[in-house]
């Protein structure tokens, strides 16, 4: 398995200070959301190996 970019602890830190999610709409509820923490992992992995 590959070394996580963020540890438990940081993401403690982190996700104590983000909004919450909203609900899904009935209707027309679009493509299921990721969690914010997988969301962090992507633009961090981004901007750390630079890839466009």
């Amino acid at each position: 398995m590959a070394r996580p970019i963020l540890d438990d602890q940081l993401w403690a830190l982190i996700e104590s200070r983000l909004p919450p999610l909203k609900a899904r709409r009935f209707r027309f509820p679009g493509r299921k959301p990721i969690s914010n923490r997988q969301a962090l992992t992507g633009i961090l992995f981004v901007l750390i190996t630079g890839i466009p």
